[in-house]
């Protein structure tokens, strides 16, 4: 590790896309600019079980959350203090964080939550486009709905980077801290790295048309719908310098066999890095874009180290 400061093939194929295609679908705008504390208040149909609930220590308790007639699983595993959130990449649900959620809470003490965005795992399919701001209100109305209101460390792999980027800048004093891990940025989203982005996705994205009702399938096509408007303006969204944010970025990258891009990737988490206060660079040897199950133990590390930090 080095450190700076200022059938499973054709899933990774279609993962491997996604985390080339930033989770926006039908827009131009980039993330939402309104004030988040007014815009989602609790859904007076939301079930019994969107509020806190008692289960045995260590355990993940389901609640199904109401936002906008569409409901959507978050697994909450109670403790005290702090929150850790951790919001997995394009086209995988909550089940990718099932080996480090146990971890990660025996070693902080915190309340950790995972969750289904719409269309994977136990939440409701949305039809049409896939919105940033739909994810982000999404995460918004279930820690809303949850009394999660600060303290929050968030956690976000891959395409996740850009739900975490627009929910930071709608959001600063809901967060503490926030672990990128080998996440979508703004830095890359040039007009030369979206098309060369497009170039590299198309013959995955025409492969998910032979089969567009698989979860992985439907993202990926709804996110390539508008992927060159909505990355110009997701270009121009900066991270709030109020929020500390460890960038993880793998070595290999989602680029492995193309050393320019996978160079551009790496040049992109390093200027994200040195734009800001109170942001870290990690580089995770050896590891492939796959970075939380290729150095969970490092994840770990990080997480633990901004929880620590922050609390």
């Amino acid at each position: 590790m080095s450190r700076t400061t200022p059938d499973r093939r054709s899933a990774h194929r279609a993962l491997s896309a996604l985390a080339l295609l930033t989770l926006t679908a039908g827009t131009v705008t980039a993330c939402s600019d309104h004030d988040s504390a007014s815009k989602h208040p609790p859904s007076p149909s939301a079930p019994s079980s969107a509020s806190p609930g008692s289960s045995r220590a260590g355990e993940a308790k389901l609640h199904m959350i109401d936002n906008g007639g569409h409901r959507l699983a978050f697994h909450v595993t109670r403790g005290h203090g702090s929150t850790i959130v951790l919001d997995s990449g394009g086209g995988e649900d909550s089940s990718y964080w099932k080996d480090l959620v146990p971890r990660l809470h025996a070693a902080t003490g915190a309340t950790v939550i995972t969750y289904d965005r719409a269309g994977l795992g136990k939440s409701d399919v949305v039809p049409g486009p896939w919105k940033v701001e739909s994810a982000v209100s999404d995460l918004e109305s279930g820690l809303q709905q949850l009394g999660v209101t600060k303290n929050v460390t968030l956690v976000a792999h891959s395409q996740a980077g850009q739900i975490a980027t627009c929910f930071a800048k709608d959001n600063p004093k809901m967060l503490s801290g926030a672990v990128l891990i080998d996440a979508n940025l703004p830095p890359p989203f040039t007009d030369e790295g979206i098309a060369r982005l497009v170039a590299l996705s198309r013959p995955q994205v025409d492969a998910a048309k032979k089969d567009p009702d698989k979860p992985q399938n439907r993202q990926l096509i709804s996110t390539a719908e508008s992927f060159v408007s909505t990355n110009k303006a997701y270009h121009k969204v900066t991270w709030p310098d109020a929020v500390p944010a460890t960038v993880i970025v793998s070595e290999k990258t989602p680029f492995d066999g193309s050393p320019e891009d996978a160079q551009r990737w790496r040049d992109a988490a390093a200027s994200f890095v040195q734009d800001g206060p109170h942001r870290t660079l990690v580089t995770a040897a050896g590891s492939s874009h796959d970075v939380p199950k290729d150095r969970p133990g490092l994840v770990l590390k990080e997480i633990e180290s901004m929880v620590a930090t922050q609390h």
